[in-house]
């Protein structure tokens, strides 16, 4: 099973790229496409093509987002993936890609749910900004007034957990946390089993002393909200988000439920928990064959996602994504002082490194695009908005990270940015590190 803690957060901005991943992992650096595919990853992926599902008359931008996306599928041995662009200039379109089985014709759905990983971070985030709007808490509230036991929680407050400055260790890095995911992939954990083994570690820093991603802030901030609702996660999130936005295909799983609705890819991820503990990619001897569809990537499709709570476990598809992500940005789910409140809280998570992302709470920065992604065995995804040109790009995959370590959704989207934003710089450009160091690649847990 392929990293299963890799629940991740990555964000792309002009200068850099910055991974954060809720996964076990630790720093991926920048990868490159590869050139090996050969005639046996083909049979694998089954066929690539596209298929638009939208208006008759096509956007002009489709033809060069299509053979984009195709390329890096096929250099990067995705099996499937769904594209979803929306832009109230350029048009509207859903293109399909690639297979949901491996080995099998088995076209892509533009109505197929992913597992969206840490996209879910921005989901209990916006919960926990309305309990605070609705005065049930406040942001520089301690989180030791509401779930004891929590080294340093007197000092750490609700917003520094949000916006990943709490310090507290990573559950997700946690060695035996690794091997009970590869030898029990469908065990139930429960939000204070995270806690615990989170707890059993030293803190990292001071609270608010820098950035650092991790999966025991969101679970805490679960935690918190199922404390003040008095009902589940899944229930407020589904009272508060889900129904007002009218998204009926998405959810919160219950920790004992493994399912996925229909319809679904299978989800794939290479390597195992232990094996990628330390780097996201496969070990550089096996990576030549993964590329070459030799070694194949593991079916994680039924792996019980519970682990990923609050901070990573959300179902999706890519259409009530775009609706979301939309509402996130530009407002809808707050009312405007808390909203502002929002928008108005990214950070650099590296002060001293001009490139680095900016995070705030349970959001991020993507280039010009405000949102966030989300990895976890099996599936990665991407939903990113631009509040001022009102691009949307939301892309689902059933591949975790490539073989040499990035997120696929990712890969797809640095493919795609420079198709609407023409000067961007990317990770690996002179521009992007003027010091002639690559930009920092980390994750956290």
């Amino acid at each position: 099973m392929r990293n299963a803690p890799a629940i991740a957060a990555a964000t792309l901005v002009s200068a850099g790229l910055l991974m954060a991943s809720c996964s076990s992992s630790g720093a991926s650096g920048n990868s490159t496409s590869s050139t090996m595919a050969s005639t046996a990853v083909t049979a694998a992926l089954g066929s690539i093509g596209s298929s638009v599902a939208t208006s008759s008359a096509e956007p002009a931008y489709v033809g060069e987002v299509s053979a984009a996306v195709e390329k890096i599928m096929q250099d990067n041995v995705i099996p499937g993936a769904v594209v979803l662009i929306a832009s109230p200039d350029l048009g509207d379109w859903t293109g399909t890609f690639g297979t949901g089985t491996l080995g099998e014709e088995a076209p892509m759905s533009v109505d197929d749910h992913f597992r969206i990983g840490s996209n879910t971070k921005t989901m209990t985030s916006t919960v926990i900004l309305q309990l605070v709007q609705e005065g049930k808490l406040a942001l520089d509230d301690p989180i030791g007034r509401y779930i004891p036991g929590v080294p340093n929680g007197d000092q750490i407050t609700i917003a520094q957990l949000s916006e990943m400055r709490s310090g507290l260790y990573s559950y997700s890095f946690d060695p035996g946390f690794n091997q009970t995911l590869d030898e029990q992939p469908q065990k139930a954990w429960t939000p204070q089993e995270l806690i615990d083994i989170a707890f059993e570690h030293p803190v990292n820093f001071a609270p608010g002393a820098q950035y650092d991603y991790s999966n025991t802030n969101i679970i805490l901030l679960g935690m918190v909200i199922e404390q003040l609702t008095g009902m589940t996660a899944s229930q407020a999130f589904d009272e508060r988000l889900f129904q007002p936005l009218g998204l009926e295909n998405t959810l919160l799983p219950l920790p004992a439920d493994a399912s996925i609705p229909a319809p679904h890819p299978q989800g794939y991820s290479f390597g195992s928990n232990t094996s990628t503990i330390d780097t996201y990619e496969l070990p550089t001897a096996d990576q030549p064959a993964a590329l070459d569809g030799t070694l194949l990537p593991n079916n994680e499709t039924e792996a019980n996602p519970s682990w990923g709570w609050t901070a990573g476990a959300a179902i999706s598809t890519v259409d009530d994504m775009k609706t979301y992500v939309e509402a996130m940005v530009d407002g809808g789910l707050l009312d405007v002082a808390t909203q502002k409140t929002r928008m108005d809280s990214f950070q650099s998570t590296d002060p001293g490194n001009p490139a680095a992302a900016r995070y705030g709470l349970g959001i991020a920065e993507i280039g010009p695009l405000i949102g966030h992604d989300g990895q976890i065995p099996g599936f990665m995804s991407f939903m990113g908005h631009d509040p001022d040109t009102g691009l949307t790009i939301v892309i689902g995959t059933n591949l975790a990270t490539v073989p040499t370590g990035e997120g696929s959704a990712l890969q797809i989207l640095k493919g795609l940015l420079p198709i609407f934003y023409p000067n961007i710089v990317l990770p690996g450009d002179p521009a992007a590190a003027p010091t002639g160091t690559p930009p920092t690649a980390t994750s956290t847990g």
